[in-house]
């Protein structure tokens, strides 16, 4: 059962992250013990699943723009599953010479599960972006996560991007990266990114899924896989990543059944 989405906050500061917390009560009731809007996203809750809360992050202004930051706190608590939903992607504009920050901290505790099916972040010419993914898992923890980096809008070469990812899981590193695009000319070379301006991305972590053999699949350190594509356009490769997501997600969604 799902219980009464939290009160929503009153109007975001300039610099309020937005915070999304669920839990999951004695009785197997999955709670929203906290739904607050931040500067830029606004957590609105579903149609809700027997199985987990559904929650939508709806943009509420126009960005990235110079000087922003964008800050977003997920907490998930023992044996509670999360859904998170992106209704559209979202555009770092010309900064002018200025630069801009995406930030999210994730924290799910022993048990705990999200699937978060992000959509397309684009950097557009002009654009400068650091972006910070900081996840700490429970033992037990799981969570899968859908992203796409686009350099530029069509015809765009496409502005600058740092993307840092940093997992840990049970105490211990499980996937460390820093993604450093912030130079057109050095990523443009063969064997970094060549002419590929889309960089999307399947991962897994707290759990390596079994599934049909893939080509650019990487399994991590410890229980977890990323499978990365690149591409020219997006529709082929979105196409991709849905399917293999999808597949991800039902062999999750399997598992849970039989625990």
């Amino acid at each position: 059962m799902t219980g009464p989405p939290a009160p929503a906050a009153g109007p975001a500061e300039p610099d309020d992250p937005t915070v999304v917390a669920v839990e999951r009560d004695a009785s197997g009731r999955h709670l929203a013990r906290e739904l607050s809007p931040g500067a830029f996203l606004a957590p609105r809750p579903l149609l809700p699943c027997a199985d987990r809360l559904r929650i939508a992050l709806v943009g509420t202004r126009a960005g990235l723009l110079a000087g922003d930051d964008l800050r977003l706190h997920v907490s998930v608590g023992p044996g509670a599953r999360l859904e998170l939903v992106e209704p559209s992607g979202l555009v770092a504009y010309d900064h002018r010479g200025g630069r801009s920050a995406w930030r999210a901290r994730v924290d799910i505790a022993a048990g705990g599960r999200l699937d978060w099916d992000g959509k397309p972040f684009v950097v557009a010419h002009g654009a400068r972006v650091d972006r910070t993914m900081e996840v700490t898992l429970a033992p037990g923890a799981r969570m899968l996560w859908r992203d796409t980096l686009v350099l530029g809008r069509s015809g765009e070469r496409g502005g600058s991007v740092r993307a840092r990812t940093r997992a840990v899981y049970d105490g211990r590193e499980l996937l460390v990266e820093d993604l450093d695009l912030t130079d057109p000319d050095l990523r443009e070379l063969p064997g970094i990114l060549g002419p590929n301006r889309i960089i999307g991305s399947v991962t897994a972590l707290g759990v390596r899924p079994t599934g049909p053999p893939h080509p650019y699949r990487t399994d991590l350190a410890g229980p977890g896989a990323q499978v990365r594509l690149l591409d020219t356009e997006a529709p082929a490769m979105e196409a991709e990543l849905t399917a293999l997501h999808e597949h991800w997600r039902t062999e999750n969604e399997n598992e849970n059944e039989n625990e």
